[in-house]
């Protein structure tokens, strides 16, 4: 095993209350495309913008534009969980993560077995209408054209969080407790370039931290271990042979 690599199971062996802070590099082994690499979202030619097509305004001003968007660009319902997404899984499974924190909208951390996950910025998985509150799920989105609309009329709005909206305040504050309390923060695929959800790293307790990211982020210096791996491989080989936590040792 790679001395980083030993030297971050250890940690984790150590850890009775790790915390992931994930971002779209966790989903990218998926195939789901990110948005600030060479080949991201932000990279490729649009009418207008990305962060304005996918912004509140512009949802408002042109639905049908931003939902022909929204389904051709931010919908990946044939991903299946990558190995990161595994490996978290099974980190919970043991015992010793207290939960994933996340910014991602693709639902993929439920998806490989994931119960305690924090969805920063909601879920492309929930959808509802704006007059009567009835829920859809993302395959209802994926097969509508133009404006989806509800049984009773009402215009269909994603439960993810556009540009110039805010986070849910009980999401938020579930997350800042979690990571307040942690033992261990895990930082992966993420350059911790969106705000406020970036700042909720700052208040870690702990100096025990790790990031696993390709390229560099405001974390790299307060490390304990820094990765520039891919993130399901260095996540995979540091929870292999992990030992389960004893449900009597959790705080």
């Amino acid at each position: 095993m790679d001395q980083k690599i030993a030297q971050f199971h250890q940690m984790l062996e150590e850890s009775r209350s790790v915390v992931f802070f994930g971002g779209a590099g966790v989903s990218t082994e998926s195939g789901i495309p990110d948005f600030r690499s060479v080949d991201g979202l932000y990279h490729q030619k649009y009418d207008y913008p990305p962060e304005v097509m996918l912004s509140h305004s512009f949802y408002e001003a042109h639905t049908a534009q931003f939902y022909d968007f929204y389904r051709s660009k931010m919908l990946f319902l044939n991903a299946k969980p990558g190995p990161a997404h595994l490996a978290l899984a099974r980190l919970e499974a043991l015992g010793r993560l207290r939960s994933v924190v996340t910014q991602n909208i693709d639902g993929l951390h439920q998806l490989a077995g994931s119960k305690r996950v924090w969805e920063l910025h909601g879920s492309v998985h929930r959808n509802y209408c704006q007059r009567c509150h009835k829920e859809y799920d993302a395959q209802y989105i994926l097969h509508t054209t133009g404006i989806p609309t509800c049984d009773c009329g009402g215009v269909i709005k994603p439960d993810v969080v556009l540009y110039e909206e805010g986070l849910d305040s009980y999401t938020l504050e579930m997350a800042s407790r979690d990571i307040q309390q942690a033992d261990l923060l895990i930082i992966g695929g993420t350059s911790l370039a969106v705000y406020p959800a970036a700042g909720l790293i700052h208040l870690y307790q702990g100096d025990r931290l790790v990031v696993i990211n390709k390229s560099p982020t405001p974390a790299d210096t307060q490390a304990t271990l820094l990765f520039s791996q891919g993130i399901g491989q260095v996540l995979s080989q540091a929870v292999e042979g992990l030992s389960p936590l004893d449900e009597r040792q959790v705080p």
